[in-house]
């Protein structure tokens, strides 16, 4: 099986980027931005569980920021992995999301996996009004979409959701990680703190490891599998007298 870049997937990639970059500042985006915010602090999360600690609330509030408040072991590997689960699990997830759109053509699935991902996270681990709210409200809308949306429109939301998140896990880092000022009190200041390793260091190390992960995601999501060619098949003739 081979697999050729795929015209048509890079356009749509391109318009949606485009699109994402000129809509930024725009009001409507909010709610896609926060759930970019869940999926940083759902990597907390996850990353929190698979070293055996508990999670006893995540949060997302409406000026886009969220926190993940969680027991984890003591170790220097678990901590690592769990301040590094916000950022590098962003990018897993926007790498999951473009394969799933692009490559997968999972169109209702997506829709139906953001639901059950907003209700468990919503139901278990939100804490306050607001956390509750966003994940069962857009819950029901992600549940209804992958109900009764037709087809062509499931596709062109799954479309602008991946690449709304892949750029979102990109130009977080940038936001959040080369501002002094932010970096201070961010997620790889308390690396920082835990290591000899400067806050600037872990910025570097998260932004390349983001961009590898997004762009090689992108990379396998723009090209179509295709059937490797065969010899023809070679026909016995009678001879001829």
């Amino acid at each position: 099986m081979a697999s050729s870049l795929d015209g048509k997937r890079l356009v749509a990639f391109a318009a949606c980027i485009a699109l994402s970059i000129a809509a930024w500042g725009l009001p409507f985006l909010t709610p896609i931005k926060l759930l970019a915010v869940m999926g940083h602090e759902t990597g907390h999360a996850m990353a929190s569980l698979l070293v055996g600690g508990s999670v006893s609330e995540v949060s997302v509030a409406s000026n886009q920021s969220g926190h993940c408040l969680s027991s984890t072991p003591t170790g220097f590997l678990a901590r690592v992995l769990v301040y590094s689960g916000g950022y590098v699990g962003a990018a897993i997830a926007a790498a999951v999301l473009l394969l799933l759109t692009f490559r997968l053509d999972a169109g209702r699935l997506m829709l139906g996996l953001a639901c059950a991902w907003l209700a468990l996270m919503g139901l278990l681990y939100g804490r306050d009004l607001f956390t509750l709210a966003f994940c069962l409200g857009m819950a029901v809308l992600f549940a209804a979409g992958a109900r009764w949306l037709p087809l062509a429109a499931v596709s062109a939301v799954n479309l602008f959701l991946a690449t709304f998140t892949a750029l979102s896990a990109v130009l977080d880092l940038k936001d959040d990680l080369w501002d002094s000022a932010v970096r201070s009190q961010s997620d790889a200041q308390l690396l920082a703190d835990l290591t000899v390793v400067p806050a600037l260091v872990w910025a570097a190390v998260w932004t390349a490891t983001a961009v590898v992960i997004v762009g090689g995601g992108a990379w396998v999501a723009m090209h179509s599998r295709r059937m490797a060619s065969r010899p023809p098949a070679l026909v016995a003739r009678p001879n001829s007298r």
